[in-house]
């Protein structure tokens, strides 16, 4: 049969056996007028009082919102938003890019994520987390870092977080408080939230709310100064939203969380030999460094020895910027990575994603079906392949003809699990 998996802007269709499994999530009727839905949300959250009457005529005001890595629809939610905040001068305005470590920003994808009104109206702001001077100090956490944050964002007299909901591999969920740490944190908070403690830790997974320290820890940042308004949406297959959660950080993020794991998390009864895997399709699968999460939705109920292939395209390549190529070339083996990065005395930004990475490797056999060049794909320890058909034939001759198959076509927006 076939299936079509999100792969780049455009896809990728393949032939897959009749018995093999498709995982995907529930197919949900789009609303009828997802502005109305938005506007809603903002005039009736949960745990505030409506946005409008929040907000004074003379606040400066400051919207976090996503990188270009994420696929928040910002072109529909801060215009929608600025609609709600018409006795605010734009000139009190301003958006900040919430990178983490991640690259800045052009202003072609500036306007690829706003749109071009909102370029040229609103001050946008790129985060650097390494710019000590653009970075207030709000204390001491109780993980062991000194907590930093955006300084415009401190400074502000009004604070929003947008984001968008999925199930996260080591934050359990992205969206809510993610938005700000590590979003627009330090990057000695974002180490400490990063390090290999805590994306070891068992309950660092997928779904995972409550009990998993990732969390709590950017709860607890948030903590230090928290935003005023919360603006999160969830998101089927096509990045159309489908539901919109607005209001008190914790609790407005709480039941978007509910609503998307109800959504997004399917159980299988059983772990399977291969397992076919995307991240998600552009955006998110720009570059390998991102990709990684959607392995990891495929560890989820592959069996140990089994083989994961990954279909990611990665344009913008490992990428290039940043210390994850870097820390793949330190060591030869998963194995010997692992160890360096469990080391006490190793702490290196980018080490969490080699980390996952590294632990998937030591659970099944990775391949990947890209546009990088196979001597790139080979530094990260992975095996290339240039048709996932043939993969699929060959691999019968280690799986037998029964070999049992899963296709997750939408990669991390649909997370399966086995109970064990």
């Amino acid at each position: 049969m076939e299936v079509f998996l999100a792969y780049g802007k455009n896809g990728l269709n393949i032939n897959v056996p009749e018995h093999t499994r498709v995982v995907e999530p529930t197919h949900l009727k789009l609303p009828e007028n997802d502005h109305e839905l938005v506007l809603d949300a903002l005039r009736d959250p949960k745990g505030t009082k409506p946005l409008r009457e929040m907000v004074k005529s003379t606040d400066r005001v400051v919207i976090v919102i996503s990188d270009i890595t994420r696929p928040t629809p910002n072109y529909k939610l801060i215009p929608w938003l600025l609609e709600e905040l018409p006795h605010v001068p734009i000139e009190n305005i301003t958006i900040i890019n919430g990178l983490g470590t991640h690259r800045d920003q052009t202003r072609e994808e500036f306007i690829e994520m706003l749109g071009e009104t909102v370029v040229d109206t609103v001050r946008l702001v790129n985060h650097h987390c390494h710019e000590k001077s653009e970075l207030s100090h709000l204390g001491t956490s109780s993980f062991g870092c000194e907590v930093y944050l955006n300084k415009e964002y401190v400074e502000a007299d009004f604070r929003i977080v947008t984001g968008f909901i999925e199930p996260h591999f080591f934050a359990g969920f992205s969206g809510g408080p993610k938005g700000i740490m590590p979003g627009i944190a330090g990057i000695e908070t974002i180490l400490t939230f990063h390090n290999a403690k805590m994306i070891g830790h068992p309950l660092a997974t997928w779904g995972e709310l409550d009990k998993n320290p990732l969390q709590e820890m950017t709860r607890e940042v948030n903590n230090f100064c928290k935003p005023n308004f919360l603006l999160n949406v969830a998101l089927n297959g096509e990045k159309e939203i489908t539901n919109v959660f607005a209001g008190e950080l914790v609790e407005a993020h709480a039941i978007g969380c509910a609503y998307v794991k109800e959504q997004a998390m399917v159980k299988c009864e059983k772990r399977y030999d291969v397992v076919i895997t995307t991240n998600a399709g552009y955006p998110l699968d720009q570059n390998l460094y991102q990709a990684v999460k959607g392995m990891d939705a495929a560890r989820m109920i592959v069996k140990q020895g089994g083989t994961i292939i990954c279909a990611a395209e990665c344009s913008e390549g490992m990428p290039e910027h940043g210390n994850f190529v870097k820390i793949l070339q330190m060591r030869n083996s998963p194995k010997e990575l692992l160890e360096m990065i469990n080391e006490p005395s190793f702490q290196m930004f980018d080490q969490w994603e080699a980390q996952r990475l590294a632990m998937i490797q030591e659970w099944a056999d990775v391949y990947l079906y890209s546009l990088l060049p196979e001597e790139s794909t080979r530094i990260a320890n992975l095996t290339p392949t240039r048709d996932i058909e043939q993969t699929l034939r060959e691999l019968t001759g280690k799986y037998g003809d029964n070999m049992s198959i899963a296709v997750l076509p939408l990669g991390p927006l649909t997370i399966p699990y086995v109970e064990e």
